[in-house]
């Protein structure tokens, strides 16, 4: 014979009573009949069941809970630059080290510079001439629990003597975390 199907059961409500069996990981509302999984970790991600029983007839719904770590403050680093016919050009790297289902997306608030900082994904290839004195572009590091921003502005290095790219930053974290931008030379 088969092994039978073993499920846990969180919650039992018949004829207006419940019976909460895991009272220290689970919290009935019996106002909308909601139940509030608590302190929720990666192992309760998974397949959980909604069955009403009326005499000898059941309706089982399944529904599969997703728990995300949120993302943590993203970074950016400088992969490589160039000069050519008197543009910058800059590769940017957005990374953030935590967080489940990171999706990474470039824009800017600044119109000017809209459409060089658009773009999806975690790589930007950045070109602009080098009289532009300010380029600033914005990374979101997003999933479907949180969103952080980190911004690059080519301002905050000073621009080499002898009309070469501006000294780059290798890494540049957010302004909560950090004023200070490391810049290669």
């Amino acid at each position: 014979t088969e092994d039978p199907q073993r499920k846990l059961v969180l919650l039992k409500y018949v004829d207006g009573n419940y019976t909460n069996y895991m009272q220290e990981r689970a919290r009935f509302h019996v106002v909308d009949f909601s139940l509030e999984i608590l302190n929720t970790s990666r192992e309760d991600r998974q397949l959980h069941e909604y069955i009403v029983s009326k005499g000898p007839e059941e309706k089982v719904w399944q529904i599969q809970l997703e728990v995300y770590e949120p993302v943590s403050h993203p970074s950016i680093q400088v992969l490589g630059w160039a000069l050519a016919n008197g543009s910058c050009a800059i590769t940017l790297n957005c990374t953030a080290e935590r967080g489940d289902n990171v999706s990474y997306s470039w824009g800017s608030q600044d119109t000017s510079t809209l459409g060089l900082c658009s773009h999806n994904g975690s790589l930007l290839h950045l070109s602009y001439p080098l009289q532009n004195a300010s380029i600033a572009c914005a990374c979101t590091a997003s999933n479907p629990v949180s969103s952080r921003v980190v911004a690059f502005n080519s301002s905050k290095c000073s621009y080499e003597q002898g009309g070469k790219c501006p000294q780059l930053p290798t890494r540049l974290f957010p302004a909560s975390q950090s004023p200070l931008v490391l810049c290669r030379r």
